[in-house]
């Protein structure tokens, strides 16, 4: 069934789509999967090339547009754009707290999760792109976790596409979570002195409110459990371009003077609970870890682990002397799932999702040194969520894959200077640049 309706100049199609749960088993289970296809007004009735965009995560439904803005517009300069749900996210048969128990237990619901990886995501795209295209080939373009889901296409079914556009996504092919994390740590570092050297007087107050948070037991609105922890995983927010701005503007109101004495503002609460709630997006806290996992080896809360071999960011030692609170970054932790209530439910699942050790490899090395599809790569200079390292020598290992290095954004370029981006991907792919 579909749905067509407009919006300041495109045309909108909801599109559904039912696939195997597990396409290794194409007659058991099946899920359903939901994308909008979008077209310029001006361009509906032409018979265009297709664009499938898949958003980075993972655990994120794509991306909701009014009009065309950002890429969008200039994609639909010359495409049809699939904007697709993947499995497990939006209106894409959703995996949450409320979802899950459909399931069984927490066994049933992690080996249920075990689909939800970038090699599912792959089929899933395969297995609806002739009832889109009518068996043509289509060009992806993957941001973050969807180039990880772009470059498992080019190692799975290279024979479905015809480019591939990656952006601040090109994943290690062999690196463990505990490698991607001993790389990530001191990026986040360096990541937090520049927030520090540009607004100084946050040092203070960080620390003022990590050590309100040591001292105090504090339950935000929604049920959420602040710790000094938690509230250092606000640094999240310092990978994007605008991120050191908009954290500057949540630790600014932090206090309030109150008959009590000073608390935490309801106004800061209501920013803290909106920027570390995973209501809208719990997949990416279940499966966050595991989408490196491609052998016998467990994650085991990786994150978690690796953390302690860099004790600066232990927010007591920090406050017991002078120096600065060190936020972090992208990293799911164990506590993450006591404090936020849209995963207490799945503490479990998580747990059993940690301990597996049946992982299948995600990429191909041999059939991406033959690689024969056009592919360009955005690789932002000191990406904070992918290590640049790691994506120069994925790069390296694709043969035919051109890059454009730049520091001219952070990680979501594709979003802040989206029609820059795109046009210089499409020259690399066609040769023009």
């Amino acid at each position: 069934m579909t749905a067509t309706y407009r919006q300041p100049g495109v045309v909108l199609t909801d599109r559904r789509f039912t696939v195997p749960l597990d396409h290794d088993d194409p007659a058991g289970e099946t899920i359903e999967l939901y994308a909008r296809e979008v077209v310029a007004s001006e361009k509906a009735d032409r018979n265009l090339p297709w664009l499938v965009y898949l958003q980075g995560g993972p655990g994120f439904g794509a991306n909701r547009f009014i009009g065309r803005p950002s890429w969008l517009g200039r994609a639909l300069k010359e495409y049809r754009v699939l904007l697709l749900d993947q499995r497990g996210t939006g209106h894409s048969t959703p995996a949450n707290r409320q979802t899950l128990p459909l399931r069984g237990g927490p066994a049933e619901q992690a080996a249920y999760l075990t689909h939800f990886r970038s090699d599912s995501i792959v089929r899933d795209c395969e297995a609806i792109r002739p009832a889109v295209t009518g068996g043509a080939t289509w060009t992806v373009l993957g941001q973050s976790f969807g180039g990880f889901c772009a470059v498992n296409y080019l190692s799975r079914a290279p024979e479905g596409l015809t480019a591939a556009l990656i952006t601040g996504g090109l994943p290690s092919l062999d690196a463990h979570a505990d490698d991607v994390y001993r790389a990530a740590y001191p990026r986040v570092e360096r990541k937090v002195a520049a927030h520090y050297a540009r607004y100084p007087q946050d040092v203070e107050r960080a620390r003022r409110i990590a050590d309100h948070l040591l001292t105090h037991e504090v339950t935000l609105p929604n049920g959420y459990r602040l710790t000094a922890e938690a509230f250092q995983s606000l640094g999240i927010l310092l990978g994007g371009g605008e991120g050191s701005h908009r954290l500057h503007h949540v630790l600014e109101h932090a206090f309030v003077r109150t008959p009590h004495g000073a608390e935490l503002s309801d106004a800061f609460q209501e920013d803290v609970q909106g920027l570390l709630s995973f209501a809208s997006h719990p997949l990416y806290a279940l499966v966050h870890e595991v989408i490196y996992a491609q052998d016998e080896r467990p994650t085991a809360w990786s994150a978690e682990r690796v953390r302690a071999e860099f004790p600066q960011f232990d927010a007591a030692k920090a406050l017991a002397g002078d120096g600065p609170l060190l936020f972090t970054g992208e990293s799911i932790h164990p506590w993450m799932f006591d404090c936020d209530p849209a995963l207490r439910p799945l503490r479990e699942t998580a747990d059993l999702l940690a301990r597996r050790t049946d992982w299948r490899p995600l990429y191909d090395p041999a059939r991406l040194a033959a690689n024969d599809v056009p592919v360009a790569a955005a690789v932002y200079h000191d990406d904070m969520y992918v290590d640049t390292t790691h994506a120069l020598r994925t790069a390296r290992t694709i043969r035919g894959l051109r890059t454009w290095v730049t520091d001219e954004f952070e990680h979501d370029g594709v979003r802040a200077g989206g029609q820059r981006v795109l046009d210089r991907l499409l020259a690399l792919v066609r040769d023009e640049a």
